[in-house]
């Protein structure tokens, strides 16, 4: 499924820029992806536009959030740690990082990793329309090895 994201992140430079579902089915199909592969990632698609849709408020400076047990099992240290990472650095409001927690937890299967959690926090900047700073496309697409330290 995260195949068929990250590949719609790259050739839709927009949500309302990719077909209607039946014809984006075809295209992926293809594109070489799988059928049971594409469900899958249309149906987590839907959950993000609602999701999407969804997503208003503001943030309240010093608020914290709290993780329920199976939020801590599904998601795992690691990428706690990044959401929380992403939200000191002032890059993901708190109506992203609930949505970001929705969409992990339709994946199902935890702890997530880390490089799937990062393709979800992705497609919800895409789903909203906005595009993540240089420094934020930066954690999300470059493996920490090959990061060079000045």
């Amino acid at each position: 499924m995260f195949d068929v994201l990250v590949y719609l992140y790259e050739n839709y430079w927009r949500p309302d820029a990719c077909p209607d579902p039946q014809q984006l089915q075809r295209k992926l199909s293809a594109v070489g992806f799988e059928s049971d592969e594409i469900q899958e990632a249309l149906r987590w698609l839907e959950g993000l536009a609602s999701s999407a849709d969804s997503c208003v408020g503001s943030t309240m400076s010093g608020s914290l959030r709290v993780y329920t047990e199976s939020e801590r099992d599904l998601l795992g240290e690691e990428s706690i740690g990044f959401i929380c990472f992403l939200e000191s650095a002032g890059v993901l409001p708190a109506p992203m990082r609930e949505m970001v927690i929705d969409r992990a937890t339709a994946v199902g299967n935890g702890p997530i990793d880390l490089e799937d959690l990062k393709i979800i926090v992705l497609m919800v900047f895409w789903s909203l329309g906005e595009e993540p700073d240089a420094l934020i496309l930066d954690e999300l697409f470059v493996a920490a090895e090959d990061r060079l330290i000045h």
